[in-house]
């Protein structure tokens, strides 16, 4: 995620190592590089220009405290601005009624139903929500039964109705099963299409005067870059919705997307999807995120991650067993699979970017010794 964004990055602020002081020179030859490694992420052009002219007109004239070298200063300003690109601080849910709707829209093949899903299981493990999850995507073969299969998983109800083929009805069904089950949280799954056309938003724009969603959530695959900027415009013309949650922030994206889509639509990013399983959902956090992009980590996240893994009675245990040295292979398989849960390793080192370099230095030291030691044995 953003690897070869925070790569670049951290090449062109290299420009400024060994500079005495800021000037328009030198804060010019390290823009032009930002810029570059921003287009190649697929950053809207105007979005990227104004993010470095705006870097610019803050570093020049800046006074250097003797304790920060000017590639620090710019660093530091460029990481204010990517939080800000970004929408500057984190934007919760909106869950106002009783029960509160969710309207979940978006391209087909962006990961609506799965996110649908993993919303759900969010609401219900972490704000301690009881929600129904409801079908109303009525054209897409096996849409209904993929929801059922995800309602089971997390233990979450979907509602259904196979043979109705009106959407607003079966949202409005929904809403009152919601209300006589006590189900305190409807998410609606909709109808996506392989691109954007009327008979599409003439849909989902009657299903949303209908229910009256409290929240309306666009859902963009990261993938696609500016393609999904444009597509979160369009919706948002006709939808005003309230927040965007890119998806599969995992994969192999350039960042395109996230840096883009909050300047045009303006609207914040309020979830990530960063894996396959149900519980890879997180809190979209501007800052943090701004950390990980200039190769600065993200501890916080990290420590939260653990958290939610901890198990303090265990804890509790394995000191027993280490001060005893008790500590056996099935203790560690059990450690091994809790670090697990927290999710992709590769995204666990990448929030401690010491543990990177040192890695990234271990591996080339390894290289050159092999190389060394086959050009002595011929």
């Amino acid at each position: 995620m953003f690897e070869n964004l925070s790569d670049k990055l951290e090449k062109a602020f290299k420009n400024l190592k060994g500079q005495g002081k800021i000037t328009e020179i030198n804060v010019a030859e390290t823009l032009k590089e930002v810029r570059r490694a921003l287009l190649d992420a697929d950053v809207n052009y105007k979005v990227a220009k104004q993010f470095t002219d705006t870097i610019k007109e803050k570093a020049l004239g800046q006074n250097v405290l003797t304790a920060v070298s000017p590639g620090q200063l710019l660093v530091k300003i460029a990481h204010d601005e990517l939080a800000t690109l970004m929408g500057g601080q984190m934007t919760d849910i909106q869950l106002k009624g009783n029960p509160s709707v969710i309207l979940m829209s978006g391209l087909q093949g962006s990961g609506k139903t799965t996110l649908s899903g993993k919303l759900a299981n969010f609401l219900k493990t972490k704000k301690g929500k009881t929600p129904l999850l409801v079908a109303c995507d009525v054209y897409r073969p096996a849409a209904i039964d993929q929801l059922k299969v995800l309602g089971e998983q997390i233990g979450v109800e979907v509602y259904s109705e196979v043979e109705n083929k009106n959407p607003v009805e079966i949202a409005r069904h929904a809403i009152k099963q919601a209300k006589q089950n006590g189900n305190n949280v409807v998410v609606v799954d909709t109808a996506g299409r392989l691109a954007i056309d009327e008979q599409m938003m003439n849909e989902i724009a009657a299903l949303k005067n209908a229910i009256e969603p409290d929240e309306i959530l666009f859902v963009v695959d990261s993938m696609t870059g500016q393609d999904a900027v444009n597509t979160a415009k369009a919706f948002n013309d006709r939808l005003n919705f309230d927040g965007v949650v890119l998806t599969k922030l995992d994969g192999d994206t350039r960042g395109g997307a996230a840096l883009s889509i909050r300047s045009v639509v303006n609207k914040p990013i309020k979830f990530v999807g960063t894996g396959e399983k149900m519980d890879a959902l997180d809190v979209f956090h501007p800052e943090r995120m701004a950390d990980r992009i200039l190769g600065m980590g993200d501890i916080v996240t990290l420590v939260e991650k653990a958290q939610e893994q901890f198990d303090e009675k265990q804890a509790a245990e394995l000191q027993k067993k280490f001060a005893k040295n008790q500590f056996n292979f099935n203790d560690f398989l059990s450690q091994l699979q809790q670090i697990k849960k927290m999710g992709n390793i590769k995204d666990l080192v990448s929030m401690i970017p010491e543990l990177v370099r040192q890695l990234k230095t271990w591996t080339l030291t390894t290289m050159l010794l092999k190389a060394l030691k086959q050009s002595f044995s011929q």
